[in-house]
């Protein structure tokens, strides 16, 4: 294989309406909801950021704005702080360098693949990274999801997602590989199946939100129809670039919270919240105090 260009770019899909958590999303993007005292969206970017991704590329839709000016210079705020004398350490994650965030609109919701595809024209012929923020990847410090799988892609290069292991009778409610050869944490791909019956899993390695691919990716979008829920799906595309090029899985040394669901997000705040010093303790009595009822 040629030499591995690194991965500068990640597309983050937030174009979703987020109706699973209406009436809360009615005006405020679901990627905007905080867990703690941080949104969904700043978790995903600050992760990419630890992997040494430059460039984010935000595939949006209508009613998203916010998520773009999170990550802008708010001057009013600043100047009011600056002024009661207060620090302003805890905005520098979310200020972005000039060019480091870049927007593209999926005017229609045609599924994920169709938003990848979306970001064709800023991705070029580089490979790519794609992070779904509803799930929440919690790695070790300097040791996160995206991290894990750039140190991989620069062992093996080709594609990759990341994947996790669930109790094998859990499986029927993702998506899991058909797995070849391991070595450590990588696994070689050998087929994607999407929600298949217990008896029939493959493997109990679910796929979970975070994915390297190369760009011939797009080209396959760019010609393919439409799949499950008559939506264009990046797993179909993906399954189609299994043994035209290496595809790995990377096993995610950390958890994975599920905050596209209500009970996902409520775990991930308590469970977040329990480990902050400044806040732990607090919060581990107010848990048992209402376990206690």
């Amino acid at each position: 294989m040629s030499e591995k260009k690194p991965i500068r770019k990640a597309v983050f899909p937030v174009a979703g309406l987020g109706t699973r958590f209406l009436p809360a999303t009615k005006a405020i993007p679901k990627e905007l909801l905080p867990i703690v005292d941080r949104p969904l969206i700043q978790y995903a970017v600050d992760e990419a950021r630890e992997a040494g991704i430059e460039q984010m590329i935000f595939v949006t839709g209508r009613g998203k704005t916010a998520i773009v000016e999170h990550f802008d210079v708010a001057y009013e705020l600043e100047t009011t702080m600056n002024e009661r004398g207060k620090s302003l350490d805890v905005l520098e994650p979310t200020r972005a360098t000039p060019g480091d965030i870049i927007t593209v609109r999926q005017q229609v919701p045609m599924g994920l693949g169709h938003a990848i595809w979306c970001a064709r024209a800023i991705v070029g012929d580089e490979p790519f990274a794609i992070m779904l923020p509803d799930e929440l990847m919690v790695g070790a410090p300097g040791k996160g999801c995206m991290k894990q799988m750039v140190d991989a892609y620069n062992e093996v290069g080709g594609n990759l997602i990341s994947v996790l292991e669930v109790p094998h009778e859990e499986v029927s409610s993702y998506g899991v590989i058909d797995p070849g050869a391991t070595s450590g944490a990588l696994t070689e791909v050998k087929g994607l199946v999407e929600k298949p019956p217990v008896a029939e899993a493959p493997s109990n390695k679910i796929i979970s939100g975070r994915y390297i691919l190369q760009p011939e990716v797009m080209r396959t979008l760019e010609t393919q129809g439409k799949g499950a829920g008559g939506e264009i799906q990046l797993t179909d595309a993906m399954a189609r670039m299994i043994g035209n090029q290496p595809f790995h899985a990377v096993t995610f040394d950390g958890r994975r919270f599920d905050c596209g669901s209500k009970t996902g997000f409520v775990e991930a705040t308590l469970a977040l919240a329990l480990e902050r010093e400044d806040m732990g303790a607090e919060v581990r009595a107010v848990a048992e105090r209402l376990l206690r009822g």
